[in-house]
C-alpha cells in the first residue's frame, strides 16, 4: 500500500523523505521491523517506542511515525549517545500529535475499513460485559446473523478462536480481527470495550452500530489505569460519542451521563424504572436438580417470557441488554427466548453438574464488590449452606484480601480459603490476610493451600441444598507461581476429583 494512501484520513507533518513510497507492513513492535515497514512509535506505560528508533533504522524500516512532542528525543540523540542519530536519506519520517490515536486510523486503512462494512456492537461497563457479549452472539447466530466476538476470554472471528490477553486488544489487532470476520462471512461483531481501550484510542475511528452501557462502579483506579472515578466514568462515556445509537441501563446511577454523551437515539432497559423501554417483570428465581436460574417476563415495549440458567438480578440486566441489542438487529421474540438460555460463558456463574443434591459453580469474582454481589444473589435461593472457595492474587493490593475475607465471612456459611495466583508471594501469607478479614466476622472457615484439595473438600462435604461457588479463577486455565504460569483449569480439577472419588468407592 502507498504510504500516502495509508494516511488518507490522518493528518501528519512530513519531517523528511519522500512519502510516495510503498509500505508492506504496519507495525508498532520494533522486533518486526524490516524493509517496507512503517514503524509507529507508541509511548506506553512500560516502554517507549521512540527508544527503539535506532533499532528499526538498523533493520531497514522504510518509514517511522513519531509523536510531535517526542521528535527531539527520538532523533536528535540515540539513547545514551552524544552524537545526533544518523538517519538514512531514504527513510521517511512523519509526525503526528498522538501516535496511539493515529495507529487506530492507520490500522483501519490498512485493513480497508472493515467496521464500515461490518456492524459492530460495543459493550462497556464495570460488570456484565462478558456475559452480555456471549448472550448477544448466541441470539444473533440463532437468528441467522453469524456474529464474531472480541472479549476478555477469547476472540472468535469465524476463521479462528484466539485466547485474549486484554479485554479490548490494541487497535491494530481490533482491525485485523474485524477484517477476518468479514472475510469469514460474519454479519456482525460484538465487542467488549474497556475503559482503557477508550482512554487510549484502541477503538478510535470505529462508528459503532450500537454502544451499550451495563453499569458503573469504582474499579480500575490506580497507577497505569485511571487517576480517579471521574476519569474512569469519562472514559466509559466516550463509547457513546462514536455510536449510531445507545442502549443504556436506566437503573444505574450514572445512566444520565451516558445518555448525555450519546449522539444518536437511546433505548433504555431496567428492572426498577417504569420509564425503561425494555424491562423485566415478575422476576422468579428457581432451582432444579443441581441447577439454578431466574425466570421473568420481558415488559415495556415487548412482552414474552424468558428462562435463564443463571442466577441473580445481574443476569436479568445482562439479558435485558442483550434483548435490546438483538431486537435492534431484528431478532424475533421466539428466537431470543430460545437462544438466550443456551448462551454459555466460561467462568461466569458457570454451572458444573457434580450432584443432583447440591449446586456447584465457577465464577471470576476476584474482588470484594464482585464477590458480595454474587453471594447476595445466591442467598436469594435459600441454600442449606452457601460455601465459598477462593484465594487472592499475590503482588496486588492487600486490602482486597481483607475485604474479600470480610465479605465472605458475612455472607457465606463456610469459606474455604485456598490459593489463587500467588505470583511472587507466599501462598500462606496471602491466605492469612484473607483470614484476618474473616476474623472480623463470625463466619466459619477452613484453610487448604492446595486448590485442588480445597475443591475436593467442598465437593466431598457437599450437603443436600448447598450452593458451592469456586470464585476468583473463572475462565483462567493456569496458576501463576514465581513468574511461571502452570496449567490449572478448575473444570479439569473437578473432573479429576470426581474420577478419583469414584475410583475409591
Amino acid at each position: 500500500m502507498k504510504l500516502l494512501k495509508l494516511f488518507e484520513r490522518t493528518e501528519f507533518t512530513l519531517v523528511k523523505g519522500d512519502p510516495d513510497i510503498e509500505i508492506s507492513s504496519l507495525i508498532h513492535d520494533s522486533r518486526k521491523a524490516g524493509p517496507g515497514s512503517l514503524f509507529v512509535c507508541i509511548a506506553g506505560a512500560k516502554s517507549d517506542g521512540h527508544d527503539f528508533i535506532p533499532d528499526v533504522i538498523a533493520k531497514g524500516a522504510s518509514a517511522i511515525l513519531v509523536q510531535e512532542d517526542r521528535l527531539e528525543h527520538g532523533f536528535e540523540h540515540a539513547e545514551g549517545a552524544e552524537e545526533e542519530l544518523a538517519v538514512p536519506e531514504e527513510t521517511v519520517i512523519l509526525a503526528v500529535p498522538d501516535t496511539r490515536r493515529a495507529l487506530a486510523f492507520l490500522a483501519a486503512a490498512w485493513f480497508d475499513y472493515p467496521a464500515e462494512k461490518l456492524p459492530v456492537i460495543g459493550i462497556t461497563g464495570t460488570k456484565g460485559k462478558t456475559t452480555t457479549t456471549y448472550m448477544v452472539k448466541s441470539v444473533l447466530d440463532a437468528a441467522g446473523i453469524p456474529t464474531g466476538l472480541i472479549g476478555t476470554i477469547e476472540v472468535i472471528t469465524g476463521k479462528r478462536t484466539v485466547k485474549a490477553n486484554n479485554t479490548t486488544p490494541e487497535s491494530y489487532l481490533v482491525q485485523e480481527y474485524l477484517r477476518e470476520m468479514l472475510d469469514a462471512g460474519m454479519k456482525a461483531c460484538v465487542m467488549e470495550v474497556s475503559s482503557q481501550a477508550l482512554k487510549y484510542d484502541r477503538t478510535a475511528g470505529i462508528l459503532f452500530e450500537a454502544g451499550v452501557f451495563t453499569n458503573l462502579s469504582e474499579d480500575h483506579i490506580g497507577p497505569n489505569e485511571h487517576t480517579d472515578f471521574e476519569d474512569y466514568k469519562h472514559a466509559k462515556s466516550l463509547l457513546f460519542t462514536q455510536s449510531k445509537c445507545s442502549i443504556v441501563n436506566i437503573d444505574d446511577p450514572y445512566a444520565k451521563e451516558m445518555i448525555a454523551a450519546s449522539k444518536g437515539p437511546v433505548t433504555t432497559y431496567g428492572i426498577d424504572s417504569e420509564k425503561a423501554d425494555i424491562k423485566a417483570d415478575d422476576i422468579r428465581p428457581f432451582r432444579e436438580a443441581g441447577k439454578l436460574g431466574v425466570a421473568f417476563t420481558v415488559g415495556g415495549d415487548l412482552h414474552f417470557p424468558i428462562k435463564l440458567y443463571l442466577p441473580g438480578h445481574f443476569s436479568v440486566y445482562n439479558a435485558l441488554s442483550a434483548i435490546a441489542i438483538c431486537r435492534h438487529f431484528g431478532a424475533s421474540d421466539e428466537v431470543i427466548a430460545k437462544a438466550l438460555p443456551e448462551a454459555k460463558v466460561k467462568g461466569r456463574v458457570e454451572l458444573i453438574h457434580v450432584s443432583d443434591e447440591f449446586t456447584l459453580m465457577i465464577d471470576y469474582a476476584h474482588n470484594a464488590m464482585a464477590l458480595e454481589s454474587l453471594l447476595k444473589a445466591l442467598r436469594v435461593y435459600r441454600p442449606h449452606r452457601l460455601v465459598a472457595v477462593f484465594g487472592c492474587g499475590g503482588n496486588r493490593d492487600r486490602n482486597r484480601r481483607f475485604e474479600m475475607g470480610e465479605v465472605s465471612g458475612k455472607l457465606a456459611d463456610l469459606t474455604v480459603i485456598t490459593s489463587d495466583n500467588p505470583r511472587f508471594e507466599e501462598p500462606l501469607a496471602i491466605m492469612r490476610d484473607i483470614e484476618t478479614g474473616i476474623s472480623r466476622t463470625d463466619g466459619q472457615f477452613v484453610m487448604i493451600p492446595d486448590r485442588k484439595e480445597a475443591i475436593r473438600f467442598a465437593i466431598r462435604n457437599g450437603e443436600p441444598g448447598d450452593i458451592i461457588i469456586l470464585a476468583g479463577k473463572g475462565h483462567e486455565d493456569y496458576q501463576e507461581i514465581c513468574g511461571v504460569k502452570h496449567p490449572m483449569d478448575e473444570r479439569v480439577l473437578i473432573r479429576e476429583i470426581l474420577e478419583e472419588e469414584n475410583a475409591v468407592r
